[in-house]
């Protein structure tokens, strides 16, 4: 039988609340209803912009050759650039927080990791949301001696959200002995233990997500704001990398450039659509191959990474031994997140702007197609089961057949059954606003199963 549990009750105006983009602020631990210990403190905000901090933060290194010949008006964009991320939070709260709906019976029972908005590290919750285990270290004490600058003269806040780098982790990665790896957006990895000390930590320019292998490698996407004469003499662009990095120490001893393999590939042809200048390819996925596809593509050999291009509509393969991309695809979605390969064979994607009613409404949906045939073979979303998620989303297949999504936008994650039917559901306890009115982004959930967890969760 579905159970409705853990809910809280915090935005009785919701209904009359129209969306307004802010950013949810973490101050700090303060009192809060016990449901809901891990929320960011209850105090109003004024007003949206008023309440970000002043300044922004950006990275002093720079790795161009002709950095030293910018013009002010140069630097200024590189800097704008580095800043780019994503808002804490961007709509508003429901009325009804915390795990919503949950069959035991149906459900995959595990525990679940999470990244939020509101908060520098991560959060380990059971199927009933309660809180088991949290993870948190702020920028400042892993990097104290970065360098903040002023914004950019003509740099409006939407154009930029600087606290959303420092603010929050974009992605986390669970390690079984505890340990967990966190991305701060633009800057850093930081992997810390379970009990929330640095281990180490790398200001690589990491952005967005990782992947680990089973000997400890890490895989992040990296990038760097510069010049590149090749493509635009006067204006700066965002390089995206695939970083390799020792997972004892941080160090990175491999890094291949997202737009260079593609350059030195017969799927060169993508790059037409890419813009001149700015964030130009936007990767937003890096998945680490098994090789179980390898018998009906090379391309998909153990080893081989799966990126995702959000601005290109792209997913590609790229061969890191040979720093080229080997496998490209597009035309099903609308700027996607999350490609994955699945057991079965086929592949599953969070389509982000990929469904359009006649009257132009947007909606976000889930796709598992088959990656050589291009056969649509099960889909979630798009009329009759609306969900929308604009600028981020995951989806994973779960080890009973369910799909666990994240409608990160609107700060909730469900589980969905084969036919379609929700079988679990979480809002993020994470809100803000005079009225509670304003909930934090949900970047990820991750279902972890019991086993993955319980040798050193039982020892605390």
């Amino acid at each position: 039988m579905t159970q409705r549990c853990n809910i809280v009750n915090r935005c009785p105006a919701a209904a009359s609340l129209v969306a307004v983009v802010i950013l949810c602020v973490a101050a700090g631990d303060a009192a809060a209803p016990p449901a809901a210990k891990d929320a960011p403190p209850a105090n109003p905000l004024a007003t949206a912009w008023d309440s970000l901090p002043s300044g922004r933060w950006r990275e002093a290194r720079r790795s161009d050759a002709v950095a030293e010949g910018l013009t002010e008006e140069q630097r200024q964009e590189i800097a704008r650039l580095e800043s780019i991320g994503y808002l804490s939070g961007s709509h508003s709260a429901p009325p009804l927080v915390g795990v919503t709906v949950y069959d035991p019976a149906r459900a995959f029972r595990g525990h679940n990791s999470y990244t939020s908005g509101h908060l520098q590290g991560a959060l380990l919750m059971d199927m009933r949301g309660e809180v088991v285990h949290r993870w948190e270290c702020e920028f400042d004490e892993v990097w104290p001696d970065y360098v903040r600058t002023e914004p950019g003269v003509g740099e409006t806040p939407g154009d930029w959200t600087p606290w959303t780098n420092t603010g929050c982790w974009r992605r986390a990665h669970l390690c079984e002995n505890g340990d967990v790896l966190g991305i701060y957006e633009g800057l850093g990895i930081v992997r810390l233990d379970r009990t929330s000390e640095v281990v180490w930590a790398n200001l690589a320019g990491c952005h967005h997500d990782l992947d680990v292998t089973d000997n400890g490698t890490v895989y992040v996407l990296t990038r760097d704001a510069h010049i590149l004469p090749r493509h635009n003499k006067r204006w700066p662009v965002l390089e995206d990398y695939v970083s390799v990095l020792d997972g004892r120490t941080g160090r990175e001893f491999r890094r291949v450039s997202v737009l260079e393999a593609f350059e030195r590939s017969m799927f060169a042809s993508f790059l037409e659509r890419m813009q001149k200048r700015g964030d130009i390819l936007h990767t937003n996925t890096v998945e680490v191959l098994d090789g179980r596809l390898a018998h009906r593509n090379p391309a998909f050999r153990e080893g081989n990474v799966l990126i995702s291009l959000r601005k290109l509509d792209v997913i590609a393969v790229i061969d890191m031994d040979r720093a080229r991309v080997v496998w490209a695809m597009s035309g099903m979605w609308n700027e996607q997140h999350e490609p994955t390969v699945l057991a079965n064979g086929r592949m599953l994607i969070f389509d982000n702007r990929g469904w359009r009613s006649e009257e132009g409404e947007e909606a976000s949906r889930v796709l598992e197609f088959d990656p050589f045939t291009q056969e649509l073979l099960w889909s979630y979303g798009g009329q009759g089961a609306e969900f929308y998620s604009k600028t981020c989303g995951t989806a994973a297949r779960l080890p009973n057949g369910n799909t666990l999504i994240t409608e990160s936008d609107y700060g909730r994650a469900f589980e969905v059954t084969d036919e379609g039917e929700i079988v679990w559901e979480f809002m993020n306890l994470a809100v803000t606003g005079s009225r509670d009115e304003f909930i934090a982004t949900l970047f990820e959930v991750v279902r972890v199963s019991r086993g993955q967890v319980a040798e050193w969760l039982e020892t605390e």
